[in-house]
Formats: C-alpha cells, sequence, structure tokens
C-alpha cells in the first residue's frame, strides 16, 4: 500500500514527484555569501533550497530579508524556497529578535510572496503558530511545523505524537528530526515515520541526525519521508551527506526496488 505523500506547490507535486526530494542548504551571512553559495548549490541541481534566515546578519531588518529572499528565488528560477529561522532551542543561530518580531518578519516575508514554503517550530506558543499559519494561507504559503530534538529520540508514541500534532495544528508538511544514541533510535525513528505515513492526511518529513542517523537520510524516502536535506556548499545540521553522494545513493534504491 502506498502510503508515502509528495509535497506540492499549487497543486502540483514538486519536481514531478519526485520522491523523496532533495534540499540543500543556505547559511551564508550576507547576500554575498548566499548568492556565492548559490552559484555553487544550483548546478547540483537540488529540488528544494532552504534559507537559514538566523544565519543572515541583517535578520533584524526585513526590507533586507526580503530582498534577499527575492534575490535567491532570482537565481533559484523555479525551484522552490523554504524559508526558516531555526530557533536556537532547536539548533539555530543566537539572533537579536523577540518571537513577536520573528512573528512580524514571517508575515512580511509572507506578504512579499517571495518564498513558497516556511518553516516554524510547533513548540512555540499557538497563538504565534496560529498567526504564522494564517500569513502562510492567506498569500499561498505552504507551511511546514517542525520539531527537532538534538539532545536523544524520544520514544516511539511521543514521535507519532509530534507527527499527528503537526496535523493536528494546521501544518501542510510535518517534520520531525532527532538525534540517536544507538542504532535503536535510528529504528524507533523510521519506524515513526512508517506508522505516521499511514496516519496523516499531509506529508512528513522526517531524519536521524548525526553519523549514526545519516543512513534515514538516504533511504527515509522509503519509509514516507518526503525530502531529505543534503550538503550544497555548506551542511546546516550534523550528518548531512553532499548532494552527489545522496543522488547515487538514491538512485540505487530506487532501481533496486524497482528492478531496473
Amino acid at each position: 500500500m502506498q502510503t508515502s505523500k509528495p509535497i506540492e506547490l499549487n497543486g502540483q507535486a514538486i519536481a514531478g514527484g519526485k520522491f523523496p526530494l532533495i534540499c540543500t542548504p543556505l547559511v551564508g551571512r550576507t547576500l554575498d555569501k548566499i548568492l556565492t553559495e548559490l552559484a555553487i548549490v544550483l548546478p547540483k541541481k537540488p529540488d528544494v533550497l532552504e534559507w537559514r534566515v538566523d544565519f543572515f546578519e541583517q535578520i533584524a531588518d526585513s526590507a533586507a530579508v526580503i530582498a534577499a529572499a527575492i534575490a535567491i528565488k532570482n537565481e533559484a528560477g523555479n525551484i522552490p524556497l523554504l524559508f526558516t529561522r531555526r530557533s536556537t532551542m532547536e539548533g539555530g543561530e543566537k539572533i537579536a529578535l523577540t518571537e513577536a518580531q520573528v512573528i512580524a518578519m514571517y508575515k512580511a516575508v509572507c506578504e512579499s510572496k517571495s518564498i513558497d514554503l516556511i518553516d516554524y517550530e510547533m513548540a512555540n506558543d499557538g497563538a504565534n503558530i496560529a498567526q504564522v499559519r494564517e500569513a502562510a494561507k492567506a498569500n499561498g504559503i505552504k507551511l511546514v511545523l517542525s520539531f527537532h530534538n538534538f539532545s536523544f529520540t524520544p520514544g516511539l508514541e511521543a514521535l507519532l505524537g509530534k507527527f499527528l500534532l503537526a496535523d493536528q495544528l494546521g501544518a501542510d508538511v510535518a517534520k520531525v528530526a532527532v538525534m540517536p544514541r544507538d542504532m535503536d533510535d535510528v529504528l524507533t525513528l523510521l519506524t515513526a515515520t512508517r506508522e505516521a505515513s499511514k496516519k496523516l492526511r499531509i506529508p512528513l518529513i522526517s531524519m536521524s541526525m548525526g553519523p549514526l542517523g545519516a543512513i534515514t537520510r538516504m533511504i527515509g524516502g522509503v519509509f514516507g519521508s518526503a525530502l531529505s536535506f543534503a550538503v550544497g556548499a555548506a551542511s546546516s545540521a550534523p550528518g548531512q551527506v553532499p548532494i552527489e553522494d545522496l543522488n547515487t545513493v538514491l538512485r540505487i534504491v530506487k532501481n533496486s526496488m524497482t528492478g531496473q
């Protein structure tokens, strides 16, 4: 039974329904550095780009953020752009913004329609999640609600609960990323991914981080994860593999499972 759901934009699956998609992060601290990253990344043909705006030195200037997002989109062409402020609580960079200011920036970026998807952590206050959800929905932007644990891997039921919570909170995509302490934790994440893919109404993204979890970035799609992050120019999380290597592995897995 096929339970995996592709991530869609404007009613169409990204990259013609490729599963899983490959997303490469942009972590430059200035627009010039981001454009340099893009010059390296774009020839490698990622399916999605993620701009980690928490790395951006001008994050407090919404006009500069929007201008940078527009510049990224102009360079990227048809490649969708995921906009992410990762909080320090979930592995992000320190920024000089209050959460209210982050919400204001998110609203401004959504209204500029310079992005395609936006990530917000489901651990945030429910009222803030609602504001981001409404801003995204009003501007045709897909909302990724995410959960990250860089310390350990919660139990199976807790992981399933995170996937389901994202769905209940109105996400268009649910994302769960956790740190394993052993290979049993890796199996727990993959099991949770498989079970959640049967239950959720929306696509999901999952990964086990670090060296132990790297295998989930390669075979997560088999269990239902719709997207895997890979290094194009620079890593944004532990365990990400180079996009060239990931493409090779995904091709081998697909050919092996389809008898090609």
